[in-house]
């Protein structure tokens, strides 16, 4: 392998807005990040399905099953008489 090709590994404490603080290794010497695993919505259970315009529902109403509407026979007196020739 060549040498000095690859760059520096370095430990380093990552800083989150939330004030959560833990050692990682990095290229860079800091890190500030603003979300982490401690208070990401997925990792802690807090995370909501956001319906967007009402998307959700409107798929709903589009393709759930509808009631049957009922059925009406058509009486002898409307069905239409064919004459034969």
């Amino acid at each position: 392998m060549k040498e000095k090709m690859h760059p520096e590994l370095h430990d380093v404490k990552v800083h989150c807005a939330c004030g959560n603080e833990f050692m990682t290794r990095s290229t860079k010497k800091d890190m500030r990040v603003e979300i982490c695993s401690n208070c990401h919505p997925f990792f802690t259970g807090k995370q909501r399905l956001m319906d967007t315009e009402g998307r959700v529902e409107k798929f709903n109403r589009k393709y759930s099953k509808k009631e049957a509407a009922p059925v009406v026979e058509p009486t002898p007196e409307a069905a239409p008489t064919t004459t034969e020739a």
